[in-house]
C-alpha cells in the first residue's frame, strides 16, 4: 500500500462520519491523538475478499463483524460468549441445544435469531454435493456430512442433530451471516462472484464499512450489539507487507496496537516507556516436511519415502537451538503436531520424542543403509547414489520462519553427510510446488514451511490427512490407520476418547515421520498504553475472535 503516516486521526474520523476529506496521510508533522478515540491496528495481513464462503484470507477483519455459533473463544472464557450463550448434548450424544442470545439484532437493525443460524448451516449443508458446493472458504461444507437436522425450535432455540457423536457443532468456525442478505444469493455466487461489499451486516461489535484491498478496513461500532455499542469511535486496521511500518506506527503514536512484529522490532519496542510488549501462544507450528511420494512427483532419492531415513533426520534437528538462535527465543521447541496453545491435546511425547545427537543420527542411518561407503563425507542411498538433496522454502502468509533456522537445519544434515541445497520461492511458487501431482506439484525433496489453523483435532491432524493432500497435508504422506483415527475423531463427542484417539494418531505419525516439526512459534505483539484501556493480558488481542474491541474504552 502507499506509505501513509497513521497519525492523521482528524481526517479518519472525518472519515467515519461521511466525510470525503482527503487521505493525503504522507506529512510527519501531524502528532497522534487520542481523542478521536479511533483504535488503529495493523498486522502484515492480506485479506482478499468480505465473502467468508470464498476466501481463506480473511478472518480478519470478518471476524470482528459475524460471531461463530461458539468455536474457541467460548469455549476457553465464559465472557466471550458468541451467538450462543449456552449449549448442550442430550444423553444420546446425538441432539445438541444451543440458547441464543435473547432481543439479539443484526447490525441493520432486523432481528438475529437461532433461523439466521439455522439458515447458515442448512445454507452449507443442502449445497453438499451440488456442482457449487461450499467447500472453499472459511464457512464451508466440511463436517456438515455428519449433521442429521438444523433447526430453529424458536428465535432463541437452534436445536443440531448429528448422526454420529461428534464435538463438531461447538467447535466448527463457520461465521453466523443474516438470512435477509444471503437467501437470495447461489451456490454460484457465494462461492466466487459475490464480494459481499460493505458495509457487512453482522452482529459482531465492529462493522466493516469500508474495505480497500492490500490497504485496510475501516469498522464502525454496532449501535446494536448485545452487550452495548462499543465504547470507541471506530477501528482501522491497516494491512501491511512488512512490520516495519508496525513499528514506526507503534513507536510514533499512530497506531495504538499491532502484531507480527520481528524479534528485533519486538526487543526495540520493549524499551519504549510507552509501549507494552507481549507474545502470545498461538496455533502455528513450523514444520519440515519430507516428499513421500513414489513414482510420478517424487524426490530425488527413494530414501525420503522411508520412515528409518526421514526418524534418522529427525535427530539431527536441534530444535531447542532453532528457538534460542533462529527465533531469539521466542517460542516453543517443536515437538508433535499438537501445539502447546491446545492443552486439551498436548503431549510432549517425552517416552518416545527424539533427542538432537549428531551421531545417533549417523548410527541410525548407517544401520538403515544410507553409509558413506567411499570416505568423501557424503553418504549415498539403497542404490548407491550420493546424497544432494533440494530443500525448498517461502514467505506464508503466517509469521514467517527465519533464513537462520534454514540454515541450521542445512548445516546440520551437511554434518551427516547429507548436503543440502536450499531454494527460497515466492509464495505462489511454493505453493505451486507443494500441490496435488495432477496440479503440476511434487518433483522436491525437503520443503519448510507452517500451518496455522485452530486448537481443533481436525485441525490439529490435518497435515496428515490423505483429503488434505495439495492443501494442509504437503507431504503427500498417507497412512489408513491414520485415516481411520482421524474419522473415528470426528464422530466423538466425549473429550477423554477424543484425547487418547488423537494421542494415538499424534504418536504414530511422529514414529511415521513425513515431517519433522520445527517450533511453535509466539505472536509477537505490542500497545500503547495512552489512548484505550481494557486489553487483554495473556492476550493483548484474540487470535480466534473480536476480543477485545467489544471492550476497548477510551482513556
Amino acid at each position: 500500500m502507499n506509505e501513509w503516516s497513521f497519525s492523521r486521526r482528524a481526517v479518519v474520523k472525518a472519515m467515519l462520519m461521511g466525510s470525503a476529506a482527503p487521505w493525503v496521510l504522507t506529512s510527519s508533522a501531524f502528532a497522534g491523538s487520542c481523542s478521536d478515540h479511533i483504535v488503529r491496528i495493523a498486522a502484515t495481513a492480506s485479506p482478499d475478499s468480505m465473502n467468508p464462503f470464498a476466501t481463506w484470507s480473511s478472518f480478519w477483519p470478518q471476524a470482528f463483524t459475524y460471531d461463530f455459533l461458539v468455536f474457541v473463544d467460548a469455549q476457553r472464557h465464559d465472557d466471550r460468549k458468541g451467538f450462543a450463550t449456552a449449549w448442550s448434548v442430550a444423553d444420546d450424544n446425538l441432539t445438541w441445544t444451543f440458547k441464543v442470545w435473547p432481543g439479539m439484532k443484526w447490525s441493520d437493525g432486523q432481528p438475529a435469531t437461532a433461523r439466521d443460524a439455522a439458515f447458515t448451516y442448512n445454507y452449507l449443508r443442502d449445497s453438499i454435493g451440488k456442482p457449487d458446493e461450499l467447500n472453499i472458504g472459511w464457512n464451508n461444507t466440511d463436517g456438515l456430512q455428519n449433521v442429521e437436522s438444523i433447526t430453529a425450535l424458536d428465535d432463541e432455540t437452534l436445536q443440531m442433530v448429528t448422526k454420529v457423536p461428534t464435538r463438531w457443532p461447538i467447535d466448527n468456525l463457520i461465521m453466523i451471516v443474516p438470512e435477509h442478505i444471503w437467501k437470495d444469493i447461489s451456490y454460484a455466487d457465494a462461492r466466487s462472484t459475490f464480494r459481499n461489499d460493505p458495509p457487512l451486516v453482522g452482529t459482531g461489535p465492529m462493522i466493516v464499512e469500508e474495505f480497500q484491498q492490500g490497504q485496510f478496513a475501516r469498522f464502525t461500532p454496532n449501535k446494536y450489539f448485545r452487550t452495548g455499542q462499543p465504547k470507541t469511535s471506530g477501528l482501522i486496521f491497516h494491512f501491511f507487507k512488512s512490520a516495519d511500518l508496525i513499528a514506526q506506527g507503534l513507536k510514533s503514536g499512530d497506531l495504538d496496537y499491532g502484531f507480527y512484529l520481528t524479534a528485533a522490532q519486538w526487543a526495540d519496542l520493549s524499551k519504549d516507556p510507552d509501549i507494552l510488549v507481549g507474545e502470545s501462544r498461538i496455533e502455528q507450528r513450523d514444520f519440515l516436511a519430507f516428499n513421500t511420494l513414489s513414482g510420478k512427483g517424487a524426490g530425488s532419492t527413494k530414501a525420503l519415502q522411508d520412515p528409518a531415513f526421514r526418524d534418522a533426520i529427525g535427530y539431527a534437528i536441534d530444535q531447542k537451538a532453532i528457538v534460542d538462535r533462529a527465533m531469539r527465543g521466542h517460542g516453543d521447541p517443536g515437538v508433535g503436531l499438537v501445539m502447546p496453545v491446545a492443552t486439551d491435546y498436548y503431549s510432549d511425547l517425552n517416552d518416545i520424542r527424539r533427542h538432537f545427537d549428531l551421531a545417533e543420527a549417523g548410527r541410525r542411518l548407517d544401520a538403515a543403509g544410507y553409509k558413506d561407503s567411499n570416505g568423501d563425507g557424503v553418504r549415498e542411498d539403497k542404490e548407491g547414489n550420493s546424497f544432494q538433496l533440494e530443500l525448498i522454502t517461502g514467505p506464508s502468509a503466517n509469521i514467517e520462519i527465519p533464513i537462520a533456522a534454514v540454515q541450521l537445519i542445512a548445516g546440520w544434515l551437511g554434518q551427516i553427510g547429507i548436503p543440502v541445497s536450499v531454494s527460497q520461492v515466492d509464495a505462489g511458487a511454493l505453493r505451486a510446488r507443494w500441490a496435488t501431482v495432477e496440479n503440476g506439484g511434487g518433483g522436491w525433496d525437503l520443503l519448510i514451511d507452517n500451518s496455522w489453523l485452530s486448537a481443533m483435532p481436525q485441525d490439529l491432524l490435518i497435515l496428515g490427512s490423505s483429503k488434505a493432500i495439495g492443501s494442509h497435508n504437503r507431504s503427500y504422506w498417507t497412512n489408513d490407520k491414520f485415516d481411520k483415527l482421524l474419522s473415528e475423531i470426528k464422530v466423538t463427542v466425549d473429550l477423554k476418547k477424543s484425547q487418547e484417539l488423537v494421542d494415538q494418531a499424534v504418536r504414530l505419525i511422529y514414529a511415521e515421520a513425513p515431517y519433522i516439526i520445527l517450533d511453535y512459534p509466539t505472536l509477537l505483539e505490542a500497545r500503547r498504553k495512552d489512548c484505550f484501556e481494557g486489553w487483554g493480558t495473556q492476550d493483548m488481542m484474540s487470535m480466534t475472535g473480536y476480543f477485545p474491541f467489544d471492550r476497548l474504552r477510551p482513556l
